[in-house]
């Protein structure tokens, strides 16, 4: 938090103006700036000091807390063994049969995922979340433990804290920074998707094998220019001490979102998930989407509304991706090869493709972009789903 405090000041202003007006702050009493003072931070490029980051902490664990008791969220059998896991390993061994009779029961569980949560996202999190998605404090606890154990942050974060005295303290921030976009897509992810109702523990053990597997077979699906820059990303963690395996599965990060999408085309379409992805990645590299989402992703978006469109954006692309590879599996082709199904798919389509590929050209040659200009991209590609 304090590497990127300038990053998260327009965000936990808004989070603390939302406490306030809920009466669950006094700002002045717990000596937090007011807003003339976070403008005046604001404009030298300064954010909150570590004592201030860490009272609006405290107020967010106080306010999540009550939000998920008044919820139903600890009574959901999979969110419910985090009540085993509050307890020493010796009185779950000799006491398991006792605890789901514990009187604190909803207490513990909220607690301990309250804390599990919020000391890996940070205090303003949640509350972002609720004004990106509209939806409420217990749904995006949900979508964030769903995103969290499909794609197995938890060993991961594990594997980055283990580099402690062995690595730069900067090279680890980095690599938990960059997992936070991650799991903040992959949390989104859920809160958009019909998966966010169903039975958690089945949702994990649907997508969490096949995410992994498709991890593995990422740097043989993307094109060679991609695969190029993995490659030198990886290698630059290497050289500064981070073992090859855990410096390729952080490179991967941003490209494991897309196993999500892969997945559901894949249950929705009943088709094999390796011929979804192919289709998938081979479509990526033919619209260009993997340097339209770098574009993208140089947006600014420290401020609320920035933050919001780029957002929007980045949602639109995935959807659009999820969308045409569907349309490439349903138009029909030969089902047991991608290429012939793609084929098939740009015959169909053959002049909105065409159209598109200028707009995109005439992009590649602009000495730079603006949202506009990224937001007609967009439209014009939507067209090919």
């Amino acid at each position: 938090m304090n590497r990127i405090a300038p990053h998260l000041l327009d965000a936990q202003q808004r989070f603390i103006q939302y406490l306030e007006k809920g009466g669950r702050l006094n700002r002045a009493l717990e000596y937090l700036p007011n807003d003339d003072e976070i403008t005046e931070r604001r404009a030298s490029k300064a954010g909150l000091a570590t004592p201030e980051a860490a009272v609006l902490l405290a107020y967010c664990k106080i306010w999540l807390y009550d939000e998920l008791i008044a919820s139903r969220l600890p009574d959901d059998p999979w969110v419910a063994t985090a009540l085993a896991r509050y307890f020493p390993e010796a009185l779950r061994e000799r006491h398991a049969a006792y605890m789901a009779r514990h009187p604190l029961r909803r207490e513990i569980i909220a607690t301990h995922v309250t804390n599990s949560m919020i000391n890996r996202v940070g205090s303003t999190y949640v509350h972002r979340l609720m004004e990106t998605t509209g939806a409420k404090p217990d749904e995006i606890v949900r979508g964030y433990l769903l995103a969290r154990e499909i794609f197995g942050f938890v060993p991961l974060w594990q594997a980055i804290e283990a580099l402690d005295n062995k690595v730069d303290d900067a090279v680890q921030s980095a690599m938990l920074i960059d997992s936070s976009r991650l799991i903040e897509r992959g949390t989104t992810w859920f809160l958009r998707s019909r998966r966010l109702g169903d039975d958690m523990g089945a949702t994990i053990a649907q997508f969490a094998p096949r995410v992994e597997s498709l991890a593995t077979r990422l740097p043989d699906l993307t094109d060679s220019g991609d695969r190029a820059s993995v490659e030198a990303a990886v290698a630059a963690h290497v050289a500064k001490g981070v073992p090859q395996t855990l410096a390729a599965r952080v490179v991967a990060l941003d490209s494991l979102y897309s196993t999500l999408d892969i997945t559901e085309v894949a249950d929705t379409t009943k088709r094999p998930v390796e011929v979804v992805a192919e289709i998938y990645f081979v479509l990526s590299t033919r619209l260009g989407v993997p340097w339209l989402r770098e574009r993208i992703g140089t947006l600014p978006d420290d401020q609320h509304w920035q933050k919001l469109a780029k957002g929007a954006m980045l949602d639109d692309l995935s959807s659009l991706q999820r969308s045409v590879t569907s349309e490439v599996i349903v138009g029909g082709g030969d089902l047991s090869k991608a290429s012939a199904l793609v084929a098939a798919w740009r015959d169909r389509n053959r002049r909105a493709i065409e159209r598109a590929a200028q707009l995109m050209t005439e992009l590649r040659a602009a000495p730079a972009l603006d949202p506009a200009m990224l937001s007609v991209a967009l439209r014009e590609l939507r067209s090919l789903g």
